[in-house]
C-alpha cells in the first residue's frame, strides 16, 4: 500500500494543512476582529480629539 517514506510524507502533508486551516480559524476569529475594533476606537478617538481642539481654538 504506502512505503513508510510515503506515509510520513502523508502525515506531514496533515499536519500542516491542519495546522494552516487552524491558523486561519484562528485569524479570521480573533486576530480580525480585534485589529479593526481596536483601529476603529483608535480612530474615534482621533477624530474626538480634533474635534476638541477645534472647539478649543474657536472659543479662545
Amino acid at each position: 500500500m504506502f512505503t513508510f517514506e510515503q506515509y510520513l510524507g502523508f502525515i506531514a502533508f496533515l499536519t500542516i494543512l491542519t495546522m494552516g486551516f487552524w491558523l486561519m480559524i484562528f485569524l479570521m476569529t480573533f486576530v480580525i476582529p480585534y485589529w479593526v475594533i481596536g483601529s476603529s476606537i483608535e480612530r474615534f478617538k482621533e477624530i474626538k480629539a480634533e474635534r476638541k481642539a477645534k472647539r478649543e481654538a474657536a472659543t479662545l
